[in-house]
């Protein structure tokens, strides 16, 4: 190769960008980054720390964020779990409602996690009972930390609830959106880039799932009339078979289903906009999460639609499924992950994975917002107007990996050293923190105490809200964001209001960008949020109309 003439010995230097799985991470995840020009990472031949994106189905260790290298990104934020689990997502709602009011809090059923609440339940489900004219309520009884509709049961009488573990117990919504006679739910995929400051991005692209038997309250112990699971429905014997309206299978795309409901007349803008609102509100149930940088976490949203299109949360998923057990499952999952590269904001530097590249320090360094830009940020449209925000057109503000993979040669001066490995050695505390389960989270009281150690049996990773009560080490106690977030655009410092199918979704103004800023002002946001709805919402007269007019178009056709 040509050497340049210069003070330094110098190369063409063509170095992909790198990939590590964890075990049993699913083959999409390794074929979309091959796809894109990436190599695997080999332990046996390359540096701890020479890898780019770190892809695994289980939380990372505290160790393995704090050690992060600039030009690295992990595929979970510590502590996502806390609305991943049923429970922890109940009790993480029931606060937010108790402090702010039931108005915006009133997109999930009111839950009861038994058996710690086995006498309240009794107790209302004794009121409704007793109430004259008012018919008996159905119930839903889920395990709270399992998936895939394991352990269901839907019931009526109370001599019919059985369970043998810890389980949530809820409202069971009797009046779903029916497309020809069959139930449906929508499968919501969420990228949160960061946590603190809050930047959440939905994908305008997702699936809604079916059953495969038509609903009926006559037959509660029939999965394939009630639960939309695909792991289910695949197994029943409609699933391969041609049904009216649906088609075969139980699948349609997001688009698909925009398409059918406009068919009908009905205007879906003001759904997509209480999805996103139930979106923000769920994650603002969780802040604050430990400091991290340089991570991000993919969410299943699951969200049920009634009859009079009001959508319900039903739960959220940590590692939404990226099987493929369709062709429709092929087309979302497959653009969704190449999607989420490019919102990893890859730069041709990273490629070098060094922490200085030709007299350019890529070191860490506290980057704060810049709030004082060029113009204040506009507020974010609904999740199907969001064709009208402006795709970002600056080369580096997104700069795609694929092309620094497939060609880009940079003259860089000589490569320091390879940095020190990214794991340190093990202290005492890290391995009793790997040696822990996760237990539950406390009683709010205890979660909201200020800055005071947690006493009694029960103490875990998992259950505190400051990152100090439950990392007594200093230096842990201590760590600060230093590494610039990858998700801002270089043009001005604020995150990329569209990349791909995602679409931006909060901060979705000046003033939710500024109160997210240094910690999360969850007050300001409602704030926000209860002026961005009163616009959203037309009157509710107009509502019931045109919602009494077409849910019957819908269930008969």
């Amino acid at each position: 190769m040509e050497m340049m003439a210069d003070d330094y010995d110098t190369r063409d230097i063509l170095r992909p960008l790198v990939f590590r799985l964890h075990e049993n991470v699913p083959a999409i995840v390794r074929e979309v980054l091959l796809e894109r020009g990436w190599t695997e990472f080999d332990k046996k031949e390359q540096d701890d720390a020479d890898w780019n994106l770190y892809w695994r189905n289980s939380p990372f260790r505290m160790t393995d964020h704090h050690s992060i290298k600039p030009w690295q990104r992990l595929n979970h934020y510590p502590e996502a779990v806390r609305i991943t689990r049923k429970d922890y997502l109940a009790r993480h709602l029931k606060r937010l409602k108790g402090a702010y009011g039931s108005a915006l809090y009133e997109f999930s059923p009111v839950a009861f996690i038994m058996p710690n609440d086995y006498v309240k339940f009794i107790a209302e489900y004794s009121k409704e009972r007793q109430s004259v004219g008012r018919r008996p309520s159905y119930w839903i009884c889920k395990p709270v930390d399992l998936s895939r509709g394991r352990g269901i049961l839907i019931f009526q009488d109370i001599k019919d609830l059985v369970y043998d573990c810890t389980v949530i117990v809820q409202k069971y919504i009797s009046n779903p959106l029916l497309i020809s006679g069959y139930k449906l739910d929508l499968r919501l995929y969420v990228c949160v880039t960061s946590f603190c400051p809050l930047t959440i991005y939905t994908y305008e692209e997702g699936l809604v799932r079916f059953a495969t038997e038509k609903f009926d309250l006559g037959s509660l112990d029939n999965v394939y009339a009630h639960l939309t699971n695909t792991s289910i429905n695949k197994y029943g014997a409609s699933y391969k078979k041609y049904k009216e309206g649906i088609g075969c299978g139980c699948k349609w795309t997001f688009s698909k289903f925009r398409s059918y409901l406009r068919i009908f007349g009905v205007d879906d803008m003001v759904l997509w906009q209480k999805i996103n609102n139930i979106v923000i509100l769920t994650l603002l149930a969780v802040t604050p999460l430990p400091v991290a940088s340089n991570c991000f976490e993919l969410f299943g949203f699951d969200i049920l639609i009634d009859d009079k299109f009001k959508p319900w949360l039903l739960e959220v998923n940590y590692n939404p499924a990226l099987c493929l057990d369709c062709s429709i499952d092929d087309t979302v999952k497959r653009k969704l992950l190449h999607d989420i590269v490019e919102l990893l904001n890859y730069k041709q530097i990273d490629t070098f994975r060094q922490n200085q590249v030709a007299g350019i320090k890529a070191g860490r360094r506290r980057v704060p917002w810049n709030i004082a830009g060029e113009s204040a940020t506009e507020e974010t449209p609904g999740l199907l107007t969001s064709q009208k925000v402006a795709k970002c057109t600056s080369a580096s503000s997104v700069q795609p990996a694929l092309q620094a993979a497939r060609g880009s040669i940079r003259k860089v001066a000589t490569l320091t050293k390879k940095s020190a490995r990214a794991h340190p050695r093990k202290t005492l505390t890290s391995q009793l923190r790997e040696s822990m389960n996760m237990p539950k989270i406390p009683s709010q009281a205890k979660a909201e105490a200020k800055n005071k150690q947690l006493r009694g049996a029960g103490h875990s990773l998992y259950k505190s809200a400051q990152l100090s009560r439950w990392l007594p080490t200093p230096d842990f106690c201590n760590y600060k964001l230093t590494t610039r977030p990858y998700f801002l655009s270089d043009k001005d410092q604020r995150p990329i209001p569209r990349v791909g199918d995602f679409v931006l979704i909060f901060p979705f103004n000046e003033a939710a960008l500024k109160a997210s800023r240094d910690g999360t002002d969850i007050k300001s946001i409602i704030k926000e949020i209860n002026k961005l709805v009163s616009k959203q919402l037309p009157s509710k007269q107009m509502v019931q109309q045109n919602t009494k007019k077409r849910v019957g178009y819908l269930t008969s056709v």
